[in-house]
């Protein structure tokens, strides 16, 4: 078993998560990909032998559990990342900026990036933080 196949399995076994093949096929889709995939990307990823409803599913088990996360942009589509470590069903509370390039359109998680801190009125609480950053990524950048 390699390094990535522990690391998934460990994930799920963390998690109380069954280790099926549609499992860890779609968590090393997650794992290999550099930026925010949609469900339409990790079916063309991971292939035919999983059907649409065991893959969302999957998605929307792992986004409970804080596996995954869901990010959001101005679009309709949903994409989801793998979440850090830390992250747990009982705390998961997204705490990262996110950087959409208008040139490829990918959503990339910066973790490195905490998003600022914001004072709410009073009666104000906030459930949920996503702070979207846009403009052109590393790789299509202009040299």
């Amino acid at each position: 078993m390699s390094t990535s196949d522990e690391r998934i399995a460990q994930a799920l076994t963390n998690h109380s998560l069954r280790k099926t093949p549609a499992r860890r096929a779609v968590l090393q889709a997650l794992a290999d990909s550099p930026f925010a995939l949609s469900g339409s990307d990790i079916e063309r990823q991971i292939g035919p032998n999983t059907d649409r409803i065991t893959l969302y599913r999957t998605l929307k088990s792992f986004e409970e559990n804080g596996l995954i996360h869901r990010v959001i942009d101005s679009t309709d589509i949903i994409r989801y990342a793998s979440c850090s470590i830390e992250c747990s069903a009982q705390a998961h509370f997204d705490n990262h900026v996110h950087f959409k390039c208008t040139a490829c359109q990918h959503i990339y998680c910066l973790n490195q990036v905490a998003i600022p801190a914001v004072t709410l009125p009073d009666k104000f609480e906030a459930t949920t933080r996503d702070y979207l950053l846009a403009g052109v990524c590393r790789a299509c950048h202009p040299a």
